[in-house]
């Protein structure tokens, strides 16, 4: 795992190595273990190396006659692939999936990608034709981002590379941030600033003579092929069995591979079967909360017992969240929502510090096999619409989110008035999410009056349902809400600001089997009563896999990983500890010198908070979302710090360091 960055000028001027240099210098947290670039007249790549597949000679930039790519990922079947490539008369000077990718560009073009199973983002500078291929893999597990000024065109893995180049502009996107605050996560290829574009999930681009293609898409998930008629066995079978190929060729790898536990089944399934594929020198990793509420370490710790494997235990304190928060919105480099990411950012220095470079996950599981309380909900409220009288029905309401004590103690009238089940609501394109949205939609009350203008209101709903596929209506129910989740969600927050970034910031690539394309596909097939039996989530993974976890985490009930959210700022335990950076950044005078937010708006909001009133979600995603807005704003726009001193402070420090060096001090 990589960072990449690029130049292609159009008007024949030679491409600066300097610039490459102070662009890929933003990105050693990336690749710490080795960087050059790479020019050819007006074209320059640059790469940052974390080492994982053969560590001699994979260095980056790479070339094949008159082929170089820059590349960040992995391709899980690169042996496969090279055999058939040398059946077919190719020959390799190294071992690396890197060559694998440029023989496979050579002998098929862009169509090559097609052939890959794993998660990239690459360019590959064709010398012959005088064009740039840009690719994302198909979940959009890793970033790839890039912008077009008057004379030339930038890509790099993270936004903050493109500004080390000094001619791109910092200014904030209001479509971008209204996305965000509304489905968590922007709608690529909008970004949070208004001149930077992200390269789609399942998408290429190609630049040839001085002229940038639009991104073409090259995968789609589709729920539109016909179900297979199979007995519920035969399909169980099937899913274990390419659950177990794509954890045994994640477990690829020229240095050890660790695997996170969250307590929870699909982290329990992935870690039982990399033990199973590396033996006992697994080693396991988890986050554990003095709050019980947060806490699922009983579960971590059966499941660690049960493997057999080597279990690190990193206890995120009171005060620990809010410390790292700057550090975590530099990485980010977008607003979130929640602080979930926070103590996984915290997890992955724990990996590195370990001496691993690599994690298994167990991310994507929920999204494709309906773990998430919001496939039950939209279920539980398309049963009550049909008889929107029917006490009955509602009362089902109460079984929805048994771990959120507010929504738990909330009166049956006020549980109905949020889950709005009603017969006319059956038809809306976005029935699933339409609770959760609407919700999140209403911190939009917190924007200053002249941020989203009256005339260029930036819809969010029409931006989403111009993406949606041909057919999209037609489809199952339960299966939009799966591909909302997984087209949305997913590669916007779960996998950006809570996986890559997350874990990138300490130089730890983060691997997936539940996103083995092959597997994705194949749940796609998979009739919806089989994922969700009744209101009982995941039905076919547990009849699959019921031998691998301990019954206690296969019984329990789902919960979702979760944080302290407002609390972490405002606790007396971070009081204690704090600096003056949250006071600072929610001040009238700094609220209103972002433009961003009215302060009228968010000064009422802390004075709940301080008085103890902050309930349920909506209260914590606005004090997350302005605070992390605001710390956005401090670090990339109003008082940007010198990029090229993040770099000379080196791989392993942290932008609180940076702030503190800019007079905007957060204190470890």
């Amino acid at each position: 795992m990589c960072g990449i960055a690029g130049i292609h000028r159009f008007d024949a001027v030679r491409a600066c190595p300097d610039r490459l240099e102070k662009m890929i210098s933003q990105l050693r947290h990336r690749g710490p273990d080795a960087a050059d670039v790479f020019v050819d007249r007006s074209v320059g790549l640059a790469h940052a190396r974390l080492s994982i597949i053969d560590l001699e000679n994979g260095h980056q930039p790479m070339q094949h006659g008159l082929l170089a790519i820059t590349f960040n990922g992995e391709i899980y079947n690169y042996l496969e692939l090279r055999e058939s490539l040398i059946a077919r008369g190719h020959s390799f000077r190294t071992h690396s999936d890197t060559e694998v990718i440029l023989h496979s560009f050579q002998e098929y073009g862009a169509r090559c990608v097609e052939r890959f199973n794993g998660q990239w983002a690459f360019a590959i500078w064709d010398g012959e034709r005088r064009s740039l291929f840009l690719s994302r893999d198909r979940l959009g597990i890793r970033p790839l981002f890039y912008t077009h000024l008057h004379n030339q065109f930038l890509f790099a893995s993270e936004m903050k590379a493109l500004f080390a180049h000094g001619a791109v502009s910092r200014e904030l996107n209001p479509r971008g941030l209204s996305q965000i605050f509304t489905f968590w996560s922007t709608l690529a290829p909008n970004t949070v600033f208004r001149d930077i574009q992200e390269l789609p999930p399942g998408h290429n681009l190609v630049l040839r003579e001085g002229r940038i293609g639009p991104p073409t898409c090259y995968w789609r998930l589709n729920y539109a092929a016909p179900t297979e008629t199979m007995a519920a066995d035969a399909w169980a079978a099937r899913l274990r069995w390419l659950l177990e190929d794509a954890t045994r060729l994640r477990l690829r790898s020229d240095v050890p591979v660790g695997a996170y536990l969250s307590g929870g089944l699909d982290s329990s399934i992935t870690a039982a079967l990399a033990r199973q594929m590396s033996g006992d020198r697994l080693q396991t990793f988890s986050v554990t909360f003095q709050q019980r509420e947060f806490d699922e370490s009983s579960y971590q710790r059966q499941v660690a017992d049960k493997l057999g494997v080597q279990h690190h235990e990193l206890a995120c304190l009171p005060g620990a969240i809010a410390r790292c928060f700057p550090d975590l919105i530099w990485y980010t480099e977008q607003p979130v929502l929640r602080t979930g990411p926070a103590p996984l950012y915290l997890l992955s220095r724990r990996v590195h510090q370990s001496g691993l470079k690599v994690v298994l996950t167990g991310e994507g599981s929920d999204e494709l096999l309906g773990g998430y309380d919001l496939f039950k909900e939209a279920k539980v409220r398309r049963f009550m619409a049909r008889q929107p009288g029917s006490h009955l029905r509602a009362a089902l309401l109460s079984r929805l989110y048994p771990y959120l004590p507010a929504m738990q103690s909330q009166s049956a009238a006020m549980r109905r008035a949020f889950f709005q089940a009603k017969p006319e609501t059956l038809s809306d394109t976005f029935f699933s999410h339409h609770p959760r949205w609407q919700m999140t939609r209403q911190l939009h009350r917190l924007f200053a009056a002249d941020f989203l203008p009256p005339a260029d209101p930036h819809d969010p709903y029409a931006d989403l349902r111009a993406s949606l596929p041909d057919g999209f209506a037609d489809w199952n129910p339960f299966c939009q809400a799966q591909y909302l989740e997984t087209t949305l969600l997913m590669p916007g927050y779960i996998l950006s600001s809570q996986g890559d970034r997350a874990a990138m910031a300490h130089s730890v690539e983060s691997r997936y089997p539940f996103l083995d394309h092959r597997l994705v596909e194949f749940t796609a097939r998979i009739p919806p009563r089989l994922k969700m039996k009744g209101l009982s989530e995941k039905h076919l993974l547990k009849r699959a896999t019921a031998d691998l976890v301990p019954s206690a985490v296969a019984a329990r009930t789902k919960q979702p990983y979760r944080s302290p959210d407002a609390m972490s700022f405002f606790s007396d335990d971070w009081q204690l500890a704090r600096a003056d950076y949250v006071d600072e950044l929610l001040s009238e005078e700094r609220l209103r010198a972002g433009g961003v937010f009215g302060p009228s708006g968010v000064v009422r909001l802390l004075k709940k908070v301080r008085r103890g009133q902050a309930v349920g979600m909506r209260d914590n995603m606005a004090i997350v979302g302005v605070l992390s807005t605001q710390l956005l704003i401090e670090q990339f726009v109003r008082h940007p710090v010198p990029l090229a001193d993040t770099a000379a402070i080196g791989v392993d420090a942290t932008m609180s360091q940076v702030v503190s060096a800019s007079h905007f001090a957060t204190h470890r």
